[in-house]
């Protein structure tokens, strides 16, 4: 019996429990030793890392995943995509899904999971094609939630429609950590029975119950799990690595790992953690089991965001009460499974319900456009109080939103010039204009400063 091992620590393990701000030079020096751990994979690119580059920690994150493919040249990269949504927050046109696509497969990534916030199937067409024609490994991937529209039936019905589109492997992503191993038991035996490809699971340590939920989800068949290196395991985060395999070879399941390799990986980043302890920017709320989240489906990534929300408004003192109305937002709203982008969404709503003291006083504009459809179709009916109230007399959207968008690039290449330098440039533009504005500029400067350096004076 085999079961792989996704390794998250750059990317969702940082993610969840400090926000996505670790810096590619606090772990450059381990990629080497990472190389030679065993993974299936590693996931390192994708999710909030791409903006959280430009926005927060001064970076390229094309120039990073680079970096990240020549310091691990025998593992496989993998990147988590929002479908239609990219790495951004709304849709955008298909060239430039294809164009992103195939330009995170020139850069260095093997592995694209790639999953639509709605499980609209319509919104991972195009990147799915794309990436398969590409050469990269397609994980098609289900965005699990509980509701009274989720059923295991529907689920391995998506996973049927996601084999025929030519995916290699199905990911269950449990983002927030709900799924209890009962439920992964019998969701992972369904799905196996209709399709003939391997299964993923992905979830975490929020409620305490995902070393429990990975046992019987490996009982059930499970062919690959994501764990993160134990220092940045467990809370918000994923199940530790370390932990789990010498758990599952105890139990006679060859994991591929090496666990003298595993334990320096573990000892390189313990004084990284620890250093993010003492600036505070890991609070120890996100190293902590949170039961209640059985209740409000928050999402690791969420919860350290909506923490990082609150202390910059003084508000922290409205914690449990964002968290009471999180899921009555997403009730309105037709249960949207809370993932990104639909878990900002419903976080921010949630919050301005709370901090103004009046439900949907104030609307942002990514709810008005949600409800009119431009993020694709909600899993279940949304509030007509609600809806009536956002949209008023316009009638939502028919079809694939996407469909109505014109080409963008060339014309924005065109804006750019003299001050992209590639085409990666120009698509970091697209997704994050004013972000990414700022970052040109600050590289410029840097650039400027280097010069000013290196160019000897006259004589």
């Amino acid at each position: 019996m085999k079961i792989g091992f996704t390794e998250t620590v750059l990317r969702d393990a940082n993610q969840s429990l400090i926000a996505t701000r670790l810096p590619y030079e606090k772990f450059a020096d381990i990629l080497p030793e990472m190389d030679k751990a065993g993974y299936y994979s590693v996931e390192c690119w994708g999710g909030a890392v791409f903006d959280c580059c430009l926005r927060y920690l001064n970076e390229d994150p094309w120039e990073r995943l680079r970096k990240l493919r020549k310091g691990m040249p025998n593992t496989k990269l993998q990147m988590l995509l929002r479908g239609q949504n990219l790495l951004g927050y709304k849709h955008y046109p298909d060239e430039i899904v294809r164009m992103f696509v195939a330009k995170s497969v020139e850069n260095g990534i093997d592995i694209i999971r790639i999953f639509d916030a709605l499980n609209d199937l319509r919104n991972i067409e195009v990147a799915t094609d794309e990436a398969i024609k590409r050469g990269a490994q397609v994980s098609g991937t289900i965005s699990y939630t509980q509701s009274p529209v989720h059923t295991i039936k529907a689920f391995a019905k998506l996973a049927k429609d996601m084999e025929s589109m030519g995916v290699a492997t199905i990911c269950i992503k449990d983002m927030a950590g709900v799924m209890s191993p009962q439920e992964a038991y019998e969701l992972i035996s369904e799905i196996k029975k209709s399709v003939k490809l391997p299964v993923v699971l992905h979830t975490h340590c929020t409620t305490g119950m995902a070393y429990m939920t990975y046992l019987k989800a490996a009982e059930a068949g499970v062919d690959v799990i994501d764990t993160a290196t134990s220092c940045f395991s467990g809370g918000s985060s994923q199940p530790a690595t370390e932990t789990l395999n010498f758990a599952f070879e105890g139990l006679g399941y060859e994991t591929g790992l090496d666990a003298a390799v595993l334990k320096r990986v573990n000892d390189f980043f313990k004084p990284v953690r620890d250093e993010f302890l003492k600036s505070g920017q890991l609070d120890p709320k996100m190293l902590a089991t949170d039961t209640d989240a059985l209740n409000y489906k928050v999402p690791g990534g969420m919860l350290s965001n909506l923490v990082a929300q609150l202390k910059a408004q003084n508000a922290m003192d409205k914690f449990d009460l964002v968290l009471e109305e999180t899921p009555k937002v997403r009730a309105d709203l037709g249960y949207p499974p809370l993932v990104t982008p639909m878990s900002q969404m419903v976080g921010v709503q949630a919050t301005a319900n709370v901090l103004a003291g009046e439900r949907y006083k104030n609307i942002s504009k990514e709810v008005k456009a949600y409800c009119k459809g431009e993020y694709g179709k909600a899993p279940g009916k949304i509030n007509p109080e609600v809806l009536k109230l956002v949209l008023g007399d316009e009638k939502p959207i028919q079809g694939r939103y996407a469909d109505t968008l014109e080409p963008v690039f060339e014309k924005t290449k065109k804006e750019l010039e003299g001050i992209a330098k590639n085409d990666e440039d120009v698509l970091s533009y697209i997704l994050f204009p004013q972000v990414t504005e700022k970052y040109f500029a600050a590289r410029k400067a840097k650039e400027e400063k280097v010069v000013r350096y290196t160019i000897a004076p006259a004589e």
